[in-house]
């Protein structure tokens, strides 16, 4: 079973991704900030992390950097609601295959649909 570390900060949207992940066929964990996320996904080796951007303690790139220098190996969608090109040119320089997803812009059934597609499940 493939396995998905959500980091989230925001509780009600955190719910809302919990509620669209139910039923799927794969396992979901959460972290609710960088730090915590950093070392979720050390531990539990997640295939795919989506990691909010803007997080307390450590943000979101400077999580997803920290991962790949300690060898996680883990796929990225990153979920936000900033949308200027540094924010985006960071992300996609930390993992050039990852995603950038603009929350307000997305239906959770859209970001579930990423998931299942960078995850082949589709």
């Amino acid at each position: 079973m493939k396995k998905v570390l959500i980091v989230e900060d925001d509780k009600d949207f955190l719910w809302v991704l919990k509620e669209g992940f139910n039923n799927q066929e794969f396992s979901i964990i959460y972290a609710q900030d960088g730090q915590e996320g950093l070392e979720m996904a050390q531990r539990e080796k997640p295939d795919l992390v989506i990691i909010d951007i803007s997080l307390p303690k450590i943000d979101g790139i400077e999580m997803a950097k920290l991962m790949k220098e300690s060898g996680v190996t883990a796929k990225m969608i990153f979920l936000t609601n900033l949308k200027d090109d540094d924010h985006i040119s960071r992300a996609i320089t930390i993992s050039s295959d990852a995603d950038y997803v603009i929350k307000s812009e997305m239906h959770i059934s859209d970001i579930v649909s990423r998931v299942r597609n960078k995850l082949g499940l589709v």
